[in-house]
């Protein structure tokens, strides 16, 4: 079994949300926190060069990173990403596609798969691994679409390789309104579609059932809200409810109040995903990552520091991991035991 390896996405690097400090600084705050494998961010247009001096005087590599793609306009661009993915030292390249293709339709499955495909390849000729993540605003916030277009792609003979956000999902979970952006709603009702991780043949267990995901961005995030009051999109829309803190915030660090139980559900997929990982010696699980962001469906706006909440998070993985580990070590003790033949008198 593979080692899991532990990534910092680098919009977490920092304590106030949108004030970043220094590339170096980022490097310097995730490799000191003694907690992380690796940073996760692919090189920004025209800051290439600081990214991988920071990389190498840190020690800390880019395994991964991510971009969105609009299909028809940024198949050159997804090109470009993966290339440069492979001379940053990287090994894997998350695809965030959004829904509508450039000319304004909305794409098909097989309009998914074929970008797919184009990534894909791409990746196999110089050695990246990528991966298609359920996401709003993407293809994939339609959650019914996954295992449909997973399926699609293995029929064209190729494996398909998932990015699991949870957060994406239990963002819908108890919010009405957020089941209507995909038309989820009468499914959520009528049982057809369980958003609920506590509960039998939720979606998220039908995904890790299928042992195609890659990497696990692990976004602690709240059932029913509450939406971003402090941030707010260019054209006026508010933040949606896609990241809730971590740790109990401090005096006027947050704009609602906070309950520790309502990061039940995000921790109870870590438990299933890594438990899923333990269990299974071809597990195809090789990336965790914490992903406390800014930006306005997130933390943006926020008085929390992201960085102080990811390393919070970072730690309470590895703990769970090793909890689960010596779970599993017990239990394969107890049956070994139970199996023994008994010792001659």
């Amino acid at each position: 079994m593979k080692r899991l390896l532990l990534g910092c996405n680098g919009r977490g690097a920092q304590h106030a949300p949108g004030s970043p400090p220094s590339i170096d600084e980022q490097f310097r705050m995730v490799k000191h926190s003694g907690v992380f494998d690796f940073f996760d961010r692919l090189p920004q247009p025209g800051q290439e060069a600081e990214y991988l001096r920071a990389s190498e005087k840190h020690d800390l590599p880019m395994l991964t990173g991510l971009w969105t793609y609009t299909a028809g306009r940024d198949e050159a661009l997804l090109l470009k990403n993966i290339q440069l993915t492979r001379n940053s030292g990287g090994e894997c390249h998350n695809i965030m596609l959004f829904n509508q293709h450039a000319d304004g339709h909305p794409l098909s499955d097989d309009e998914v798969v074929a970008f797919y495909r184009l990534a894909y390849e791409a990746g196999q000729r110089t050695g990246i691994d990528i991966t298609f993540e359920v996401h709003i605003y993407m293809w994939s916030e339609d959650v019914r679409r996954v295992l449909a277009v997973a399926r699609k792609v293995r029929e064209a003979g190729m494996p398909f390789n998932f990015l699991l956000d949870h957060s994406h999902v239990l963002i819908k979970l108890e919010s009405p309104q957020e089941q209507d952006v995909c038309d989820l709603r009468a499914d959520v009702e009528s049982g057809r579609l369980i958003l609920d991780p506590f509960e039998p043949d939720n979606i998220v267990d039908l995904w890790i059932a299928e042992n195609m995901t890659l990497w696990h961005a692990v976004r602690p995030v709240a059932p029913g809200g509450p939406r971003n009051l402090w941030a707010s999109h260019p054209d006026g829309r508010m933040g949606r409810a896609c990241q809730y803190p971590f740790m109990r915030p401090r005096p006027g660090e947050w704009h609602s109040e906070w309950f520790a139980y309502k990061l039940e559900p995000t921790k109870e997929v870590v438990r299933k995903v890594l438990a899923a990982h333990l269990d299974n010696p071809d597990s195809r699980l090789r990336y965790v990552t914490t992903e406390i962001i800014d930006l306005p469906d997130y933390g943006d706006g926020a008085r929390y520091s992201l960085f102080e909440h990811s390393v919070a998070l970072a730690h309470w993985i590895r703990d769970t991991e090793a909890q689960l580990r010596d779970q599993r070590d017990r239990r394969d003790r107890q049956a070994t035991a139970a199996t023994a033949e008994p010792c001659a008198a």
